[in-house]
């Protein structure tokens, strides 16, 4: 059974930083793309197999995506957080078609 379970998610003030993780079980997250949404759909991040990521304008220069693979955790680390990253974020493991997620954690900025 594949598994992606989110943590991370908080309250915090503006100009702060979260680190989110995402764990998976059931799949080797090396293999497969790594993409963070917000608001279900809105794309974040995403790095893929060889290593390439891509951002978001609006989190460019704010947000970085990472992962361990051996811990098997994908990581989106945020800096200067803004009120309008309040969202639920996704992570989402891509390949070949499919795609698994994960039921989302709340990053939540206000003063």
């Amino acid at each position: 059974q594949v598994q992606l379970v989110e943590s991370g998610g908080d309250l915090v003030q503006p100009g702060g930083s979260l680190t989110l993780s995402c764990e998976a079980s059931g799949i080797d997250l090396n293999t497969y793309t790594i993409v963070w949404y917000r608001r279900q759909r809105e794309f974040v991040a995403l790095l893929n197999r060889s290593g390439y990521t891509s951002y978001a304008d609006s989190v460019k220069g704010r947000f970085t995506i990472t992962k361990d693979n051996a811990k098997n955790t994908g990581y989106l680390h945020m800096t200067r957080l803004r009120p309008e990253d309040t969202a639920v974020y996704y992570c989402c493991a891509e390949f070949g078609g499919r795609e698994y997620w994960g039921q989302g954690t709340q990053v939540t900025v206000s003063s």
